[in-house]
């Protein structure tokens, strides 16, 4: 039986074999647990994202990224390992599923990564932060993707700038 006909736990072994953190076989395993999107797949995100190993993690932050039906439940789980996680890879992948998820109760967990010394992490910050706003746009927020499109790495900066143009609508406030 291929594995996109398998149960919750052939899928997620399926993408734990691609070692690559964007890989094709990885990423087609994720899109078909997302579509899914049920219980099993929500609990078997979650025990991932309590493992030891950094790829566990990393892909349970993935896949609950994808399961916008569960955010009541997602959302604890996130701002915890936002608060927790050292790995920058997991950091990163926590603040692309706050900005998967769009909600604004992810807010304060992004503005305390927006800082974070790692460039990855800042970039995954630019990136929420545009979609956890709010609207109107929190200020703090604002503020923050402000900081973050005057980051030194060019990436983070460009990308926070774009956002703070979206998220304004082309109005740039005075700070």
């Amino acid at each position: 039986m291929p594995p996109a006909e398998g149960s919750v736990r052939r899928l997620v072994e399926a993408a734990l074999a691609d070692t690559d953190p964007d890989g094709p076989v990885r990423w087609q395993m994720i899109s078909l647990l997302r579509e899914r999107g049920d219980l099993e797949t929500f609990i078997e995100a979650r025990r991932l994202c309590a493992a030891d190993s950094v790829e566990e993690r990393l892909l349970g932050v993935d896949i609950m990224g994808m399961l916008a039906a569960f955010v009541d439940r997602t959302l604890p789980v996130l701002r915890y390992l936002a608060a927790s996680e050292r790995d920058a890879m997991v950091l990163y992948s926590v603040l692309i599923a706050f900005g998967h998820l769009g909600d604004p109760r992810a807010l304060p967990s992004v503005i305390d990564l927006a800082a974070h010394e790692d460039a990855r992490v800042r970039y995954g910050a630019a990136y929420a932060l545009q979609h956890v706003l709010g609207a109107p746009p929190d200020r703090a927020g604002l503020e923050a993707l402000r900081r973050l499109a005057a980051d030194s790495d060019a990436d983070v900066a460009d990308w926070a700038a774009l956002g703070l143009a979206l998220s304004t609508g082309g109005h740039l406030e005075p700070s």
